[in-house]
């Protein structure tokens, strides 16, 4: 119920909580008195108050106000603690219109068009909380195919390629860490003018240095040309120039090496390192092929089947930590592993017992309780223990809001 109707035409439609910046200042007015001028300087204090506070000088005027016009003291009371509250959430309607339509129209992408949605997101990078390697697994997950970047075909940024009715992305040049954009222009120019042959042609053709074709192999581009990276290697090095070293070698000598394959460990470090994300398996994947203790995790996947209350065994990457204001000093921790993502609590007591695996660890196993509310599942941590050592080929970054 309302305390009368005025009241009640300013706070029925968001079920007697003040959630708008607008719905304070009719609130003050209405129930307190206020004029407009008192009403816009509680706004912007309430928009400070938690960094200079400045609120309290109208606690007294608000709830006088209200009490003068027959509203009952608890009321009064409950209105200026939410107007409190509403410092930690509270925005102009526009903006929550604003966000609410690009929310609406995230979501509509990402379910009707998952390629297009994933594929701008690659390309707005750096931004947001997700990373592109983030990105990439949430992607595949949802059946979105993704090919390498590839010299033949790849342009600066990510596009969308493959039958329109369901579309791949081809990653850009933009993810080989260190590639100037510059320099892939020049390889898009030279491969409108006439299909590339071999590297040694779109090295000449495009002005490719030292450098550039180290990146380009790095970040596996090559593959269609010259097979996997250290065959490139060795292809890449037979058309630089000699070094000192090997003057002494004939010009006219031929020297063709068969580079073996690189192991998949070996792929994985390199594509981490080039472009920080890979498009073959999961490094939690291959971390469970060696078995204990990796082995014995419960994978994101499998919590969906576990029941409230019971003790589990995760282990993932780090991808995400956070320790809101207002969460007492609890930190959400974000861990992926092949099958998706899984959300940990760490309560106070605990992080004092294993603050060092918490804030600095890239891979942790965590040994806690399942709590479930319908769909969402967190494990609340008992014991964390370090795993890093396990990544030390491997160039992983967690994004960190503490």
């Amino acid at each position: 119920s309302y305390a009368n109707n005025e009241v009640r035409e300013v706070l029925e439609r968001t079920l007697g909580v003040p959630i708008f910046q607008e719905q304070v200042i009719k609130l003050a007015v209405v129930a307190a008195g206020f004029t407009p001028g008192e009403a816009d300087q509680l706004r912007r204090a309430m928009a400070a108050w938690k960094r200079r506070g400045g609120l309290e000088k109208f606690q007294q005027k608000l709830i006088d106000g209200m009490l003068q016009r027959g509203h009952e003291r608890a009321f009064a009371e409950r209105i200026f603690e939410q107007i409190k509250g509403f410092g930690e959430y509270g925005f102009p309607e526009s903006h929550a219109a604003s966000f609410a339509l690009l929310v609406y129209v995230s979501a509509w992408l990402k379910r009707h068009e998952p390629a297009a949605f994933y594929c701008g997101l690659l390309n707005s990078q750096p931004m947001g909380f997700y990373s592109p390697s983030q990105l990439v697994q949430d992607a595949q997950r949802h059946q979105v195919e993704i090919f390498p970047v590839d010299i033949l075909c790849s342009e600066w940024e990510s596009t969308l390629t493959g039958h329109t009715n369901t579309p791949a992305i081809r990653l850009g040049f933009q993810r080989i860490k260190g590639f100037r954009e510059e320099t892939a222009l020049r390889i898009i120019q030279a491969r409108k003018q006439k299909p590339i042959q071999s590297i040694q042609d779109i090295s000449t053709r495009a002005k490719l240095d030292r450098g550039d074709l180290s990146r380009l192999t790095e970040g596996g581009a090559f593959k269609q040309l010259s097979g996997h990276r250290y065959q490139t290697h060795w292809d890449v090095q037979g058309i630089l120039p000699n070094t000192p070293l090997i003057d002494h070698v004939a010009d006219n000598e031929e020297h063709y090496q068969v580079a073996r394959s690189p192991s998949e460990p070996e792929n994985l470090h390199a594509d981490y390192t080039s472009l920080g994300l890979t498009l073959g398996r999961h490094p939690m994947a291959l971390l469970r092929d060696y078995g204990k203790p990796f082995d014995q995790c419960h994978t994101a996947r499998d919590l969906e089947a576990v029941s409230h209350g019971r003790m589990v065994q995760v282990s993932g990457i780090v991808t995400g930590r956070q320790r809101p204001g207002s969460a007492s000093g609890v930190i959400f921790l974000t861990l992926e592993d092949e099958t998706n993502n899984i959300n940990v609590v760490i309560w106070t007591r605990i992080l004092e017992r294993f603050r060092a695996a918490v804030v600095q660890g890239r891979l942790l196993l965590v040994k806690g309780i399942v709590e479930r509310e319908a769909s969402v599942i967190h494990v609340i941590a008992g014991h964390i223990t370090d795993l890093s050592h396990h990544l030390e080929h491997f160039s992983l970054r967690s994004r960190d809001f503490h």
